[in-house]
C-alpha cells in the first residue's frame, strides 16, 4: 500500500490563506471610497503571500492552532502592501505583477496616502491582537524597514557599492519582514528563545535569497513571467549583486560600461550589459549567494519539531531558488 504524497507547502496553508483572505477583505473598508479602491486594486493583482505563509507555518510547525494567526498574517500582508505602494511612488515604477502600478492607475499622492492608511489600520489589527511583544517585534521590523528604504535611496547610482553594503540594504528593506513573520509564528506558539532566534534566522536567510533571486531575475527572466520591466533596477541607479559580480569579473572596458549605467540609470545599452552580467558568471555568483542563504535559512528550521509544517518551511527555501517570477 503506498502512502499518500506529502502535501506542498501552499497545500498546508490553504485553509489558513483563505481566512487570511476574509480578514484582508474585511480590514479593507473605508468610509473614503478611493482608500478602498486603491488598497483593492494592488492586493488584489495576486501576489505570492510569502510572509503571511511563513507566519502561518512557522505557527503551525510549533503547534499554534490560535486564530490570532490569521489577523497577524494578514497585518503582515498590510505592511508589505503598504511598502510596495511607496516603493513604486520613490522608484516610479509603471508596472508590477503584470499591470499598471497603483501610482501609474491613480496616481502618487493616493498611493503614498492609502500605503499611509495599511500602515496605519496594521497597527489598529495588531492592538486588537494585544500582545506587546508581537507589537513591538512588527514595530521595531517597520523601522527597520524605513531605514533600509533611505539606505538605498543613498546608495542609487553609486558603482562603488559593496557586496556587504548590498546585504545591509536587502537585510533591512526586504528580509526584515519576512524575519519579523517567521518570529511572530514563534511568539503566537509559545516557544522558548532558541525556538525563537531558529524561526527568525530561518526568515532573514529566506528573505535575503528572495532578493537576490528577484534581483537575479531582473537580468535573467522573461517580462510576461516577472510582470515588471527588465533593466529596472539598472535604470534606478541600483547596484544589485549580479551587477556587483559582474564589475569585479569584467573586462576594464565592460566594467567601466556597467558602472557608467548604474551612475547615469542608463538603459540604453541594456542587452549589452545583460551580456557581460551572463557572461561573466555573474548570475551563477549570485544564485550561489542566494542558495547559501536558503541553506542557512534549512540548518535553522532543521532545529524545529519535525512535522509536515516544519518540512513545509524546508521546502519553501527550496523552492524559493527555483521561482520564474
Amino acid at each position: 500500500m503506498t502512502s499518500a504524497p506529502a502535501l506542498s507547502f501552499q497545500e498546508l496553508v490553504h485553509d489558513d490563506l483563505a481566512a487570511v483572505d476574509r480578514v484582508i477583505a474585511e480590514r479593507l473598508e473605508s468610509s473614503v471610497p478611493l482608500v478602498g479602491e486603491v488598497a483593492r486594486y494592488i492586493i488584489g493583482a495576486g501576489g505570492k503571500r510569502l510572509r503571511p505563509v511563513l507566519l502561518l507555518l512557522t505557527a503551525q510547525a510549533l503547534g499554534c492552532r490560535r486564530r490570532e494567526r490569521h489577523t497577524l498574517a494578514a497585518v503582515v500582508e498590510f505592511i508589505h502592501t503598504a511598502t510596495l505602494l511607496h516603493d513604486d511612488v520613490v522608484d516610479e515604477s509603471t508596472l508590477r505583477r503584470g499591470r499598471a502600478t497603483a501610482n501609474e492607475t491613480f496616481g502618487n499622492a493616493a498611493s503614498v496616502l492609502v500605503g499611509d492608511f495599511l500602515y496605519s489600520r496594521a497597527f489598529q489589527m495588531m492592538v486588537d491582537v494585544g500582545d506587546m511583544r508581537i507589537m513591538r517585534i512588527l514595530a521595531d521590523a517597520t523601522n527597520v524597514i524605513a531605514e533600509g528604504e533611505v539606505l538605498q535611496l543613498m546608495n542609487m547610482h553609486d558603482a562603488s557599492l559593496s557586496e556587504e553594503s548590498y546585504l545591509q540594504v536587502i537585510r533591512s528593506k526586504t528580509a526584515k519582514l519576512f524575519e519579523a513573520s517567521a518570529r511572530i509564528g514563534a511568539v503566537l506558539a509559545g516557544a522558548d528563545d532558541e525556538t525563537e532566534r531558529r524561526c527568525a534566522t530561518y526568515g532573514q536567510a529566506l528573505g535575503t535569497a528572495f532578493q537576490v533571486v528577484d534581483d537575479v531575475l531582473d537580468y535573467t527572466g522573461a517580462p510576461q513571467e516577472l510582470g515588471k520591466n527588465l533593466g529596472d533596477d539598472l535604470r534606478e541607479g541600483k547596484a544589485t549583486l549580479p551587477l556587483i559580480f559582474a564589475m569585479r569579473r569584467a573586462s576594464a572596458e565592460h566594467a567601466a560600461l556597467v558602472r557608467s549605467a548604474i551612475e547615469t540609470g542608463g538603459c540604453d545599452q541594456l542587452d549589452a550589459i545583460v551580456q557581460i552580467v551572463q557572461r561573466t558568471g555573474a548570475i551563477e555568483a549570485s544564485m550561489e549567494a542566494a542558495r547559501a542563504e536558503a541553506l542557512r535559512a534549512a540548518e535553522a528550521a532543521g532545529g524545529l519539531p519535525e512535522n509536515a509544517y516544519s518540512q513545509g518551511l524546508l521546502q519553501l527555501a527550496t523552492q524559493l531558488l527555483e521561482r520564474r517570477h
